[in-house]
């Protein structure tokens, strides 16, 4: 989950100093329910801050030490010495992106000094290493004066492949910016100015042409006049946008001749005019471009634009106008804004990871205005082409399609770093800056997809699917903080709601104690005189399913005042979607009551336990870890196909191996022959099913090896993301040695094979893996839906 929380440290406003405040939203998620403490706790937590430094070299024995530093190091330096390109072969500079500021507008907060900017300097280089693979130093510089800052710069440039400019102030940053480009011969860019251009113009573009229009004609009315605004209003000339059809207002007005007030940045975009107000400038309009301040427009106003408006409501958390508003203005209305519980987000992410990444593949000395409208143009189209399912997914829509409310891609969408990139490479090719140049466009595009395995897209998309339509999950454990945290959390972000089992009384001290929101969350307590109805008809309906199987009417009665078995029959029930249990119980104890209360589905002999174990190299899933202790051939097939089924819900295709301590036959042994038995049956029956086996797991996981000691093997070049273990012993100790020491994240045990979902957190499990339980288990209730 933090993952998430990492875009939400980027709610950023510009401030105009001769204008107004504008906030743009450029990032991923809703802001608006994160707290003070949990932000605080995120950043202070564990190691301090956000990103660390990871050798890339062996670095365990006195000699790879010796060829790292003295003496080995010397060759490298005389190379480079004698031919300063090599510095790209030898380092990791070609590579590596300065995200520099002097903290002179940071957030809404404005000018708050180096320091104070340098959590969200270090937020903005893990987007870069999230979505584009990107190295980041964070550069925080004590100056305001434009020349130190310059040349502060250019004397740290020789480190770095490429200067992303961020958080300076109006007007400094347009000569920072400018000399910086003249006088470096790497990209720099400031993603202010230019990332909010480059998206919203992608936007307008396709807008545009949604509503019928040519730019060239359309009249545009520009509110706000800071550095995003003017570059955005220079960039949309770019695109065939008429200067003397765009409209830019500051907070005194339209820039017109007769203000005496305006800097040289201003004056580009005097207009004759007769309008001096935002409501007489956007009659007519056909477009409206909010980089300002929140509640500034109202319905009338939209109402007055032209036929077909685009409205970008920019500002951000509170846009110039609501979307809901806005649509309920005019129903031929086009609307983007800055936020992402929005359609139509315009989010700097889009642009700036690729872009950078375009630019440092082929070396390119700077980034020119024709790499910026390559960019522009690809996002543009990309929205156009069919919108890969595991997006749909994430957004719980079944076809995504270009039209009023899909203008630009979805943040969510892995194409963006091969369909961006390539196209800023291109374009840095054509327009003669590029010192290296790519001619195997096809291999490139698969270094790129290749470099997708470093980030975890996963997560994200499960949080972003089960966010579309939240389901209720019973807590059956709520008189602990750790789930009260956890329930907060989820409730907060809109992920689930929440229902808590236990003493109401303890659960309402151990909230006021530790200042947790959750009014409105339904506290129940089983044992309660105020439930005692609901117990008796529990009672009866247990009763009716286990009579024959060992439970007197009292006995049904009594154990439904037990949590577990309370919550498994409000699953059961409808009552609830989901139920969570497992943090201070037994693993065996709620799978009971689930097995007991709601059975298990329909051809399916006995359930299983699956981990997710989220690592550098992207997911894999582990199963049975948890549940059948000795399974033979059958349950491994029966556990082969749970998982598979599983895994395919998040649109992930399966590709699984047997595991054993034999390869294809080499060991006899009961382990080998009933692996055997059982990838033989699988085979068989579910020929459409990636699997093969019985094979070692470092065989498995090694393509090379695999392909040259056994390429008969199904797994051959499908990279195995499953693994299913022989017994209970092996997949136990290997699923907590990867998180121990290969320092992989588990989330789980994902209970397979109930009829309705139940999952079982880990004794102990953190927050933040009771978070990731919950996202698993709404996306459960919802493909079960």
């Amino acid at each position: 989950m933090e993952l998430l929380q990492v875009y939400a440290d980027f709610f950023i406003s510009r401030s105009d100093r001769q204008s107004f405040v504008y906030s743009s939203h450029k990032y991923y998620v809703n802001m608006a329910n994160l707290r003070k403490e949990d932000a605080l706790d995120y950043h202070s937590k564990g190691r301090p801050g956000k990103i660390e430094v990871v050798p890339t070299k062996p670095h365990s024995t006195q000699r790879d030490l010796s060829l790292a530093y003295s003496p080995g190091v010397a060759d490298p330096c005389l190379d480079i010495a004698d031919n300063k390109e090599d510095v790209y072969k030898y380092t990791a500079k070609g590579n590596l992106v300065a995200v520099i500021s002097n903290g002179t507008a940071v957030l809404g907060l404005g000018n708050i000094g180096p320091e104070a900017s340098k959590p969200v300097m270090e937020g903005k280089g893990m987007l870069f290493k999230i979505y584009a693979d990107i190295d980041v130093f964070d550069i925080e510089v004590d100056t305001e004066d434009v020349d130190r800052f310059v040349d502060t710069v250019k004397a740290i440039a020789p480190t770095f492949g490429g200067i992303n400019l961020e958080d300076i102030k109006a007007p400094e940053c347009f000569e920072i910016e400018k000399r910086l480009k003249a006088e470096l011969k790497i990209p720099v860019m400031h993603d202010d100015q230019h990332g909010t251009a480059i998206i919203s113009a992608a936007a307008l573009i396709n807008a545009v042409e949604i509503s019928g229009k040519e730019i060239g004609s359309v009249k545009i009315v520009i509110n706000g006049a800071g550095a995003a605004a003017i570059s955005c209003a220079k960039l949309y000339i770019s695109l065939g946008a008429k200067k003397e059809n765009i409209l830019m207002l500051d907070s005194k007005g339209t820039l017109n001749a007769d203000r005496d007030d305006l800097d040289d940045n201003k004056k580009f975009f005097i207009s004759k005019t007769k309008a001096k107000n935002l409501t007489d400038a956007m009659k007519g309009a056909d477009v409206f471009v909010g980089l300002s301040k929140g509640n500034v427009v109202s319905k009338e106003m939209v109402q007055s634009m032209a036929k077909n408006p685009i409205v970008f409501a920019l500002a951000n958390p509170t846009p110039e106008i609501s979307y809901e508003e806005a649509v309920a203005a005019r129903k031929d209305l086009i609307i983007a804004t800055g936020r992402s519980d929005n359609p139509n987000q315009v989010n700097n992410v889009l642009g700036f990871p690729f872009i950078f990444r375009g630019a440092l593949d082929v070396r390119a000395t700077q980034i020119n205005e024709a790499m910026k409208l390559a960019a522009v143009k690809a996002i543009a189209d990309l929205a156009k082409e069919t919108v890969p399912e595991e997006v749909n997914l994430a957004y719980n829509l079944r076809n995504i399609t270009f039209g009023k409310e899909y203008i630009i891609p979805k943040p969510i969408d892995s194409r963006l770093i091969f369909i961006v990139a390539p196209a800023v490479a291109k374009a840095a090719i054509a327009s003669g800056v590029a010192q290296k140049i790519i001619t195997d466009w096809d291999g490139y595009k698969q270094e790129l997809i290749n470099r997708l395995g470093i980030d975890n897209k996963l997560i994200r998309t499960i949080t972003t699917k089960a966010k579309q339509h939240p389901k209720r999950v019973v807590f059956t454990e709520a008189d602990h903080y750790k789930i009260l945290k956890a329930a907060q959390v989820v409730k907060d972000e809109g992920i689930a709601k929440p229902i808590l089992l236990g003493d109401k009384n303890k659960i309402l001290k151990t909230i006021k104690e530790n200042n947790l929101d959750l009014e409105d969350v339904p506290i129940i307590d089983p044992r309660s005189q105020e439930e005692a109805d609901r117990v008796k008809r529990f009672g009866d309906l247990f009763f009716a399913k286990r009579s024959r199987k060992g439970f007197t009417q009292y006995e049904a009665k009594q154990v439904m005042r037990e949590r577990n078995h309370f919550g498994a029959m409000m699953v059961e029930t409808g009552e609830a979607d989901a139920m969570l249990s497992g943090l201070t119980r037994k693993y065996a104890d709620p799978v009971r009551a689930a097995l007991q209360v709601i059975g298990v589905q329909d051809g399916v002999s006995k359930v299983a336990g699956m981990y997710i174990m989220i690592t550098k190299h992207g997911p894999f899933f582990f199963a049975d870890c948890s549940v059948n202790v000795d399974p033979d051939a059958q349950d491994l097939v029966d556990i082969t196909v749970l998982a598979a089924t599983a895994i395919r819900q998040y649109n992930i295709v399966p590709r699984i191996a047997i595991l054993s301590y034999s390869n294809f036959g080499s060991v006899g042994g009961d382990i080998p022959e009933k692996t055997q038995k059982a990838v033989a049956l699988l085979h068989k029956n579910f020929p459409g099913m990636i699997v093969d086996g019985e094979i070692q797991t470092n065989v498995a996981l090694n393509n090379e090896l695999l392909k040259e000691h056994f390429p008969f093997s199904d797994l051959v070049d499908k990279k195995v993301n499953t693994l299913i273990f022989p017994n209970l012993a092996s997949g136990n100790i290997a699923y907590k040695m990867m998180q121990e020491i290969g320092g992989a994240e588990a989330i789980g045990p994902i209970l397979l094979g109930t009829k309705k979902p139940v999952h079982i957190l880990q004794l102990g499990s953190s927050v933040r893996e009771i978070v990731n339980m919950v996202t698993i288990a709404v996306v459960d209730a919802q493909a079960r839906k």
